[in-house]
């Protein structure tokens, strides 16, 4: 492509590339490749539900009938104090005001391609402002890529592309292992479904006979709704045996680039989740003087405080196995929960996100200054407390699929640092398309 630049100031210059890159090809300013467009807001009375995706800052956030593009998409984030967000969009869509999308303006570049150069490079080096920093279309547009010949470009955006795909496989099959054992929880805990099919003469759906009458034939209401006979409710307090939140060093931890992971309340978001981009950190030395908050292998973790002025929605997560690290910690945000020997992680974990837990949760820790939940607030919260072999036969069907949940959010994780490590190397020579194939075809053959 004619006409490129050299100039490589550090504002415009590849971000997360090394500075003593021989490039094989030139670098051409973003303003040569694209053109950002500006999404279009949907007033209240124009938002009706349908099937185009619909993005913002941030990434997708809704469903609209209508679509503002057409397919592919590239979507960027354009304003807010968080990360911007970088997305593709294989179909249709709209978006709105607090995002572009981008329109080709040469037959050189392949869109796909550029994806992931941004995606790698990142936009918030490039936003302005302070209040509510936004990326310009000038600033953007300023940002030098390199320009490889259009079938180059097409086989780099092919090989991450299929690295992408096997992690969107891994996402949405953790979604469908999650929804498995929440339907199992909901079934026998919440909706008691064996005993209303015993009452009715029939064997439960999927049941061994031994499970079958592990649940007794009639329900009594309780200060929960209906229960089991024989089954408890009582507070949670009775089920924990750890109940605590971690620290920072004095003066937080911005500006710390390494050390041990420290995991906020901005991380709490379910079972094998973690956005690694929001990584934080306290020394070495403060995390081996922590006398609480390491985190241990299936801890439930439940955000404790903040969100809105007078509303407290609760968050909670599951890490363990190695992910997201084999070795980190909580900060003071954070509570995190380990049980007893009446009820397991399993059984805990599901039953701090059913909606009974979630709506007396909202309720205690909404009406304070800075929503959230102090540990007698924690301690108080009602739990069912099935018999122990009740338990144990739910934790039998369960903990193999949090296992692999967090199995597969950790091969994830493998082949996410694997593609953003790949494409530098492609980009400089480093690594010829045929080395690369060979890599990406073992990653995601399991």
């Amino acid at each position: 492509m004619a006409d490129e630049t050299s100039t490589t100031d550090a504002a415009t210059y590849p971000r997360g590339f090394a500075r003593d890159i021989e490039w094989r090809w030139p670098l051409v300013p973003a303003r040569k490749l694209v053109t950002l467009n500006y999404g279009r807001a949907l007033r209240a009375d124009t938002r009706s539900p349908g099937r185009v995706p619909v993005f913002g800052t941030n990434g997708q956030c809704g469903w609209h009938d209508a679509s503002l593009a057409k397919a592919p998409g590239l979507i960027l984030g354009r304003k807010g104090q968080g990360p911007l967000g970088v997305e593709w969009c294989d179909k249709d869509f709209w978006v709105i005001d607090t995002a572009y999308y981008a329109s080709i303006l040469t037959p050189d570049l392949d869109l796909k391609y550029l994806y992931h150069l941004v995606n790698y490079v990142g936009l918030n080096h490039l936003k302005d402002g302070t209040s509510n920093p936004t990326l310009s279309r000038d600033t953007f547009g300023a940002q030098l890529f390199p320009l490889p010949p259009l079938a180059e470009q097409k086989a780099i955006a092919g090989v991450l592309g299929a690295l992408d795909k096997k992690i969107e496989l891994n996402r949405r099959m953790n979604a469908t292992l999650e929804a498995m054992a929440r339907a199992l929880f909901q079934s026998w805990f919440v909706d008691f479904d064996p005993v209303r099919a015993k009452l009715d003469g029939r064997q439960p759906v999927g049941m061994d006979e031994a499970t079958a009458e592990l649940f007794p034939e009639h329900l009594e209401e309780s200060s929960i709704g209906k229960k089991l006979v024989g089954w408890e409710v009582n507070t949670l307090e009775t089920t924990l045996s750890v109940l605590e939140t971690g620290g920072r060093p004095k003066g937080g931890v911005g500006g710390i680039t390494s050390g041990v992971p420290s995991i906020g309340a901005e991380s709490i978001v379910g079972v094998g989740k973690f956005d690694f981009s929001k990584t934080k950190y306290v020394p070495a030395e403060f995390f081996e003087g922590m006398r609480k908050g390491h985190i241990e292998s299936h801890d439930v973790l439940l955000y404790r405080d903040g969100g809105r002025p007078g509303e407290y929605e609760p968050h909670v997560s599951m890490f363990g196995d190695g992910f997201p690290f084999e070795k980190c910690s909580i900060n003071e945000h954070v509570y995190r929960l380990r049980a007893n020997e009446r009820v397991s992680q399993e059984y805990l974990y599901f039953w701090m996100t059913s909606e009974l837990a979630f709506a007396e949760m909202r309720i205690k820790g909404t009406g304070v200054a800075i929503p959230g939940l102090n540990s007698t607030a924690v301690r108080s919260l009602a739990v069912l407390v099935p018999p122990r072999p009740m338990v144990e036969a739910f934790t039998s069907h369960t903990a193999p699929l949090i296992t692999r949940i967090l199995a597969n959010s950790k091969r994830s994780r493998t082949l996410a640092t694997l593609r953003d490590t790949l494409l530098p190397k492609l980009l400089s020579g480093d690594l010829s398309m045929a080395d690369v194939k060979h890599q990406v075809l073992e990653a995601t053959w399991i």
